[in-house]
């Protein structure tokens, strides 16, 4: 049984006018989530600015998000580091805090080999008794998993599935055949959600669902149903958002439309950047329709 929900929302982490981590924003964006059809909260991931955090901003994050979803929906870690050490003491802070299963993203830089990956996640699956989710990213790391690594480490009891952000859907049927049943799939682009849907995976950890979660579960129902016309059609009324999310690189646009509609999330943290006047012009454009029809 999947936990974890078809629509995971890789979340912003807020931050104030001094760029500062803001709890009370923060409190107030998971808020919003829980009421639009978020069934599981990532935080400190690529979304949330992870590297820009410290080790004190992080537990934070991680603590107010374990205590605002009171036990509704799973909070999931991004505990991910390109050092197995520091990776492995991450996740015993996330053990102590009370989070739910962890997202550990493919070690970066320093790029590992498949033997490398594959001594690195099983001595993190073995240091807890959390469900992993593997985090493929290979436009960030350098790095990817080959399909004999992914049928070796699914072997591993707690690691439960990939967030694959490489846009390679046969990866699912391909897995279907070689990972244990209940091994999931997600994507992490949101313009291959309903697809992924359609090929067996999970569902989606999402940037989008920040602003469309209920129209994005809407997508999930009608798909459920075996109203396949109906999940297209409305799943082509987000394509134009999906994209918008990554007109430059994230989480820069999904945090403009955020302020733009009244959640405020603050600025970014360098060595991010806020969109020029130019770029946002072509950012809103992109979905003033969706804006202009109140559709968030």
């Amino acid at each position: 049984m999947n936990v974890f929900g078809p629509i995971m929302t890789a979340m912003v982490t807020p931050f104030d006018e001094y760029n500062q981590l803001n709890i009370n924003s923060l409190k107030k964006l998971i808020i919003h989530l829980l009421k639009n059809g978020t069934t599981s909260l990532v935080v400190t991931g690529t979304t949330g600015e992870a590297p820009t955090l410290n080790a004190t901003e992080r537990l934070r994050v991680w603590e107010t998000a374990v205590d605002f979803a009171s036990g509704s929906i799973p909070v999931i870690a991004g505990v991910g580091t390109n050092n197995t050490k520091t990776t492995l003491h991450n996740i015993k802070l996330a053990e102590e805090v009370g989070v739910d299963a962890l997202l550990v993203v493919t070690p970066y830089y320093n790029k590992p080999n498949q033997q490398g990956l594959i001594s690195h996640y099983t001595q993190l699956a073995q240091s807890t008794d959390l469900p992993i989710i593997l985090y493929n990213v290979p436009g960030r790391t350098g790095v990817t998993f080959e399909l004999d690594t992914l049928a070796q480490l699914a072997q591993e009891k707690n690691i439960v599935g990939i967030k694959d952000a490489n846009g390679n859907l046969n990866l699912i049927s391909q897995l279907k055949e070689i990972a244990p049943s209940n091994f999931v799939f997600y994507t992490g682009d949101d313009t291959d959600y309903l697809e992924t849907l359609k090929l067996g995976g999970a569902g989606v950890i999402s940037v989008a669902s920040h602003l469309a979660g209920l129209q994005m579960t809407r997508i999930f129902e009608a798909y459920k149903k075996g109203q396949l016309e109906e999940a297209t059609r409305r799943n082509e009324i987000l394509v134009p958002l999906y994209r918008a999310m990554f007109h430059t690189t994230n989480p820069i646009p999904v945090k403009a439309m955020l302020n733009q509609i009244g959640i405020n999330v603050g600025s970014l943290r360098l060595p991010l950047v806020e969109l020029n006047q130019l770029e946002s012009a072509e950012l809103f454009n992109e979905i003033k329709h969706l804006i202009d029809q109140e559709y968030f």
